[in-house]
């Protein structure tokens, strides 16, 4: 299924007669319609890298029907919430791996500048020139 919309912000002749017939009726509308058009495209994609991070929130602040997913198997339904779990559990150490990779990738970098550092009042205190 495509996605085809007649008004796509920016400035296509759509936009514009809208964005015209906007100010005319009732400014606000018209002024709308302009930053739409400005500013449309950007709008769908900061949406597209927040709704990730909403689903997140809602996950983590347990946002959920106690029987969501149920589908009246004892046997099915054992299975998924055992095979959940494990996948929180996975989730959860990969989250601590991220964790260590953090601060390694900052202990390197600490290194790093304390060697420049060194380097600098090293050329400081003996002057080649």
């Amino acid at each position: 299924m495509t996605n085809n919309c007649i008004v796509k912000p920016g400035w296509h002749p759509t936009s514009v007669g809208l964005m015209v017939l906007g100010f005319i009726v009732f400014w606000p509308l018209g002024l709308a319609m302009l930053a739409y058009i400005m500013w449309g495209d950007r709008m769908r994609t900061t949406w597209s890298k927040l709704r990730p991070n909403m689903e997140t929130v809602v996950r983590d602040a347990g946002f959920r029907a106690p029987d969501f997913g149920r589908t009246g198997n004892a046997a099915f339904d054992e299975y998924r919430e055992r095979e959940l779990k494990r996948l929180e559990e996975e989730r959860a150490k990969i989250e601590r791996m991220r964790t260590e990779f953090d601060e390694f990738l900052r202990s390197l970098r600490r290194a790093k500048d304390q060697e420049e550092f060194d380097r600098f009042m090293a050329s400081r205190t003996n002057p080649t020139g």
